[in-house]
């Protein structure tokens, strides 16, 4: 394995953060709030380590699927490591599983909160919480490949690690242009949103929380009542924008480049669209009699299938009360999520279609078992390789979640809150149902429970395999028997 690269790219990923430390430390400023010295004394230590590592780079700059799945994964546990200081500095979060909580709920862009009185938090809190979505939809290694060009090709590997999806392909032929163009987009989708809800006389900070979360697909509120506090016209412009940042961002490419048959071509995106719609209209019918008019029903109906099939997490009504009806449709769109390549989570609607294609044609097989089908997706075969890939995270994503479940259960709450609360943060969406539904936290649960959701929200974001491949034995085992034969650091590609 290759340890200098991994361990100059985390020397990257501190100094990153050491400057993505500076919008607490204005917003602190700004409104004369002490908590932006701890939020400074985080930066300076991040900065002073990640110089360190990143002093020298290192001469083999190679490396493959397992380094990149191995940086990706410490990557992300170093940035919520130094994510949560300031929470605990500041006495906000004194805890370190509170803190490593909140920020990992972050980063990982689940909206999942430990914190009863959000709007006790100081303003350099809240925007850093909001701030940590708008880090992680996107990915912090991607950033770094559009700005530190690596060796070949090989930085592909990282990209694959940490971009949600089945399969991640290049938008150009350099990777670092891609990461380019993927941020750009990013990031002017996300100016677009809070210039509509300042428009709208939503109050600047509110509209950057708001947009950050809804951009990363996350779910942090600046608000204790959520976003039932905001007019019709802001909470649909914050719906419209979750829908459109659970789309793969390869079709906004493809609309920007002025190629629009194959961007509405996409057949994923339209398997996106028709579940929103079925899912809309059922449950507007289901809830209409709760609201004084249709028009409010499929309003509230359209706000939270757009919130949780793209695991934003954001709530305008107490949607646990709901109808049973409704809520069954809520808690299978946890499941499904939204498009691959965007920023949402979830299983993700193309694994969704390929699985039932591959179920439709082994049903097939069977009642014609000499017929010959290929199966296609997006018009291109779906090779051996890709089914496999497909089968095996199915079973993995199932043993985490049942895995979980069981850990879970150990808090003795009943089986909804114990089965949504898993289901919330392996998929990155934020609020559960019953005891920690969209009006409720996950403070109560015990240390166990939040180390185990921890780990959840991680796996979940970073699509199992990288996760999995870092506590992998086999993955060290090599390198650790070259430490004790030489007595020194090295490392080695394969």
């Amino acid at each position: 394995m290759n340890l200098g690269i991994i361990v100059y790219m985390l020397g990257w990923i501190m100094k990153v953060e050491a400057v993505l430390l500076l919008v607490p430390m204005v917003t602190a400023a700004i409104y004369g709030e002490r908590e932006g010295f701890c939020y400074l004394a985080v930066a300076v230590v991040c900065g002073i380590l990640g110089l360190i590592l990143s002093r020298k780079k290192p001469r083999n700059q190679v490396f493959y699927a397992r380094e990149g799945f191995v940086t990706v994964s410490l990557g992300w546990l170093v940035l919520s490591f130094f994510g949560c200081m300031p929470f605990m500095l500041s006495g906000e979060i004194p805890r370190f599983v509170d803190a490593m909580y909140e920020i990992v709920s972050g980063f990982t862009t689940t909206g999942s909160s430990i914190v009863p009185k959000v709007e006790e938090l100081s303003k350099a809190t809240l925007i850093w919480r909001s701030f940590s979505h708008w880090i992680g939809g996107m990915g912090v290694l991607v950033f770094i490949l559009a700005v530190l060009p690596m060796a070949g090709d090989h930085d592909m590997h990282i990209m694959r690690a940490e971009s949600p999806g089945p399969s991640v392909g290049k938008l150009v032929p350099k990777i670092r242009v891609t990461a380019k163009l993927l941020y750009t987009i990013y990031f002017v989708m996300t100016v677009v949103m809070i210039v509509l809800l300042l428009i709208g006389k939503m109050p600047l900070f509110d509209s950057l929380c708001m947009s950050f979360g809804a951009a990363g697909t996350g779910g942090f509120s600046c608000r204790n009542a959520g976003q039932a506090d905001y007019t019709t016209y802001q909470q649909a412009v914050i719906a419209v924008f979750m829908l459109l940042f659970g789309v793969n961002f390869s079709v906004y490419y493809l609309i920007v480049d002025r190629r629009w048959k194959d961007a509405f071509r996409c057949e994923e995106l339209r398997g996106y669209l028709v579940i929103v719609a079925a899912a809309v209209v059922m449950i507007a019918v289901n809830v209409h009699r709760m609201f004084p008019s249709w028009g409010r029903s499929f309003h509230e109906a359209f706000f939270q299938v757009s919130s949780i099939i793209t695991t934003t997490g954001y709530a305008t009504v107490d949607f646990d009360k709901w109808p049973e009806f409704s809520k069954c449709i809520l808690l299978i769109l946890m499941f499904i999520g939204a498009c691959a390549g965007s920023t949402g989570g979830g299983m993700k609607v193309s694994r969704v279609m390929m699985a039932f294609k591959e179920a439709k044609k082994e049903i097939a097989a069977v009642v014609h078992p000499r017929s010959v089908k290929v199966l296609k997706f997006e018009g291109k075969p779906l090779g051996h390789d890709m089914l496999r890939s497909l089968n095996a995270f199915i079973i993995l994503y199932f043993f985490i979640f049942f895995l979980s479940v069981l850990l879970v259960s150990l808090d003795n709450y009943d089986f909804m809150t114990t089965f949504s609360a898993v289901a919330s943060n392996l998929n990155n969406i934020g609020p559960g149902m019953s005891a920690v539904g969209p009006m409720s936290n996950f403070s109560a649960l015990s240390d166990l429970s939040k180390t185990v959701l921890i780990f959840d929200m991680l796996a979940g974001r970073l699509e199992l395999f990288p996760v999995m491949v870092l506590l992998s034995p086999g993955t060290w085992k090599r390198t650790w028997t070259v430490f004790g034969k030489r007595g020194r650091r090295i490392g080695i590609s394969h």
